[in-house]
């Protein structure tokens, strides 16, 4: 499933307008822009699935913030597009959780538990290309003893470790993205280190 191929038609349209002849310029910053977006959907997903532990959320916020960034910052240089992604990334996952917060908080007093229907993983069924050796490590068990770690983590060491490693950002653009100071983002990111290496030195641990 390609959500930048989906989406192509209507962030030409909100960049340029419907039915304007672009300069070849422009033309092909759209383009250089699609080709961004095909290539941190994937991890972007991930990232917002294990933010948010519902797939149907997390597809509506990298939609969203697919078209934020197609719409707000199209014109600006390509190197900045990466942080600029990420931040409103974690803006729209923060607005999913505190909406949850809230509805939670209106109806927490219903009896039983909420009713969510079952939705698959959109890219359970799309070959994973590309996959390098330590991906191809994290299978099975292994994999699932790290999501649970991870998802036990505060809110902003999540993200921190998240974008340092899934992404491959450095300390600058994590800062950006997350629009907080570079220390707090070696703050958040040490301590998440450390949270993982005694989550899952036990969890392993035990398997041996």
């Amino acid at each position: 499933m390609q959500l930048s191929a989906t989406l192509a038609h209507r962030m030409n349209s909100a960049i340029f307008g419907e039915g304007a002849i672009a300069e070849e310029q422009s033309l092909d910053q759209a383009r250089t822009l699609d080709r961004f977006l095909a290539g941190v959907e994937k991890r972007a997903f991930q990232i917002a699935r294990m933010a948010v532990r519902d797939a149907e959320d997390a597809l509506d916020i990298v939609q969203d913030a697919m078209l934020q960034l197609a719409r707000r910052y199209a014109d600006r240089p390509s190197e900045q597009w990466k942080p600029l992604f990420y931040r409103i990334l974690q803006n729209r996952i923060r607005d999913c959780q505190r909406r949850r917060m809230v509805r939670n908080r209106l109806f927490g007093w219903l009896p039983g538990p909420a009713a969510d229907e079952e939705s698959g993983d959109p890219y359970a069924m799309t070959p994973d290309e590309g996959q390098g050796p330590a991906e191809r490590v994290m299978t099975g068990e292994a994999m699932d003893s790290l999501e649970r770690a991870l998802q036990a983590l505060p809110a902003r060491q999540l993200q921190a470790f998240l974008l340092r490693n899934m992404e491959g950002m450095d300390v600058a653009e994590t800062a950006l993205a997350m629009g907080c100071t570079e220390g707090s983002v070696k703050t958040h990111y040490s301590r998440a280190v450390h949270a993982l290496r005694a989550r899952l030195g036990e969890v392993w641990g035990e398997g041996r």
